[in-house]
């Protein structure tokens, strides 16, 4: 019998039937029923039906229980559903409360082929977005077993790994009280009377849900994450291992000071984003606004920088920005975003170029447990830079500047990290006499971040203290930092 719609699902409802049952335990024809909203008649008439083809072992008035075949079948049908709702979230930029309802659909019409190009183009991922293990190409599923907010340790900070319940409604609920996978909370207090669970979640907001909501949050406790992070060293390195335990998600991205890291701004949520700098009696400061283009795949952002030096303040040239998201990271794969800038000379004499610029940069992310690594590589270039200080007014000449750049950030706390950022640039620059020349500026900053998460909003500050080599001079300063991130959008 070729699989149909219908077929496809009572197979996949009776796989998720049988989570958490014994291996001989069979799925009470009531809870399918249930399940697939149809009467038991109409499902026990189905069910005969996937006997006799071989897919399900159906004893009457006890029970149904997939075979090996089944099993097989209806893992890939779970496949599918979960690979397609990572792909409307990651790619179409859809909400993770909607993309349920389309996977239902679409998991009946797309082709094996399609679907492993998905995967491929996702990285292949090991969870969807509401948490739930994605079987891998032979159909394996993880069934790896967790605490609820019902039954995990009172006082102890766990992270929310799975979702449950997949209804809309449900999900606007869970994204409302700051439940979404990944999220960091601590179960306060379990009352019996009232049917409810307090919980306080990372920003010290407290939360109070009722039970049955509890007992659909699947949660990890944090220790248990820190031992998977504690193994011996050459595991760790062995990244493709099928073993590997996924690390917990960081907490504050695309946040760094100096070095850029590769992550577009997620659909509907834009940054703002306020830079100072102090050294040598020299001042800049700079604004940065980034918004994400329809999905998450492209992101435009401007900055608006203003600068002082001996006694003169003004504006510098302005500086538009297209990022690309070229591959998001996964267990085996970096995150990689390649910038591209337009320079516009909107500065003062003092802080300009007068002249139109291009900058690329190519940032590359990968996280390991609990550090965070980046690495840059670009080049700043004026095609016509005017020379100062030029005997012949208008000299133009083309100067190109490649720069490096490599940053290591250590997460202490969800929502503290320690920083340290270097940044070598090779600047081209003309003498008055138009004779070109090459210096090389070295930079090494240590700092540190933190910030809150409020509702929808988060807000990060960060320091440092940015130490430059350039021509054998030493210059130590200061920079501070401020990001504000907001919706734009709401979810619909």
């Amino acid at each position: 019998m070729l699989p149909s719609y219908t077929v496809e699902n009572y197979l996949k409802a009776l796989l998720q039937a049988q989570i958490g049952l014994g291996s001989d335990e069979l799925v009470p024809m009531g809870k399918l029923a249930a399940a697939l909203g149809v009467v038991p008649g109409t499902a026990t008439t189905m069910v005969k039906t996937l006997a006799e083809s071989g897919l399900v072992k159906y004893e009457p008035y006890a029970g149904v229980r997939l075979t090996p075949a089944g099993e097989k079948l209806a893992a890939m049908v779970l496949r599918r559903h979960r690979l397609i709702e990572l792909f409307l979230v990651k790619v179409m930029g859809m909400s993770w409360t909607e993309v349920h309802d389309e996977a239902e659909h679409l998991e009946h019409t797309v082709s094996e082929r399609l679907i492993e190009r998905i995967d491929e183009m996702l990285g292949h991922p090991q969870v969807d977005p509401h948490g739930d293990p994605i079987p891998n190409s032979e159909g394996l599923v993880d069934r790896r077993e967790y605490d609820t907010l019902l039954t995990c340790p009172l006082k102890a900070r766990v992270e929310v790994s799975r979702v449950t319940d997949q209804d809309t409604s449900f999900l606007r609920f869970v994204e409302r009280h700051d439940l979404k996978p990944g999220s960091i909370v601590k179960v306060e207090e379990r009352d019996e009377a009232a049917d409810s669970v307090r919980l306080r979640a990372e920003n010290d907001r407290e939360i109070t849900i009722g039970a049955r909501a509890a007992s659909k949050v699947l949660v990890q406790t944090i220790q248990v994450l820190l031992l998977a992070l504690l193994l011996p060293l050459h595991v760790v390195a062995q990244t493709t291992a099928p073993a590997q335990t996924k690390a917990r998600s960081f907490e504050i991205l695309d946040n760094s000071f100096l070095v850029e890291e590769a992550f577009n701004q997620e659909r509907g949520v834009f940054q703002n984003i306020f830079g100072f700098q102090r050294k040598d009696g020299a001042w800049d400061f700079a604004f940065t606004q980034e918004w994400p283009v329809t999905t998450e795949r492209n992101q435009l952002s401007y900055t608006v920088p203003v600068a002082g030096v001996s006694g003169t303040t003004g504006f510098g040239d302005v500086m538009i920005h297209y990022r690309y998201q070229a591959s998001m990271e996964n267990a085996g794969r970096a995150a990689v975003s390649p910038r591209f800038s337009v320079i516009l000379p909107t500065g003062g004499s003092e802080f300009s170029q007068n002249a139109v610029g291009l900058q690329a940069n190519l940032p590359v992310s990968k996280q390991r447990g609990d550090f965070y690594l980046h690495g840059n590589a670009g080049f700043t270039w004026y095609p016509r830079a005017e020379v100062p200080g030029s005997p012949s007014e208008g000299t133009r000449v083309s100067l190109l500047s490649p720069f490096v750049g490599g940053s290591a950030i250590y997460r202490i706390q969800p929502m503290l990290n320690v920083m340290l950022e270097s940044v070598l640039t090779f600047e081209h620059s003309a003498g008055p006499d138009g004779a070109k020349q090459r210096g090389t500026i070295f930079t090494l900053s240590p700092g540190a971040r933190g910030g809150w998460n409020i509702r929808d909003q988060q807000i990060i500050i960060g320091a440092a203290v940015p130490i430059t080599w350039a021509r054998a001079n030493t210059d130590a300063g200061v920079l501070l930092y401020l990001s504000y991130e907001l919706p734009f959008v709401e979810d619909v």
